[in-house]
């Protein structure tokens, strides 16, 4: 079985309540870097067509809150929980912004 390699990058869970989440987004354009990726979970979700998602080139959403998403949104991808827990698997390091 191989192993493999955790990233150094930072995995972002975005997990603010919808009054916060443009705070956390704004906080999360300061740190993202190339490699990074972000996960938009519980109200963040109804801010997906903020700027700083629309810049992101990989930001999921869990298909369980795909119904919060414009569907014409198409700046976030959309994720099943075994995906999710495999990409958690991925980083050593993980943020989360409330």
């Amino acid at each position: 079985m191989s192993e493999k390699t955790m990233s150094n990058n930072t995995l972002y869970l975005i997990q603010a309540s919808y009054a916060a989440a443009p705070l956390a987004l704004a906080k999360l354009q300061q740190l993202y870097t190339p490699g990074d990726q972000a996960v938009l979970m519980g109200e963040s979700v109804l801010h997906a067509e903020h700027e700083a998602i629309a810049q992101l080139p990989n930001c999921h959403v869990l298909d369980t809150e795909q119904q919060l998403l414009n569907p014409a949104q198409s700046a976030v991808q959309v994720i099943s929980y075994s995906a999710f827990a495999d990409l958690c698997l991925q980083f050593s390091r993980c943020v989360t912004l409330k």
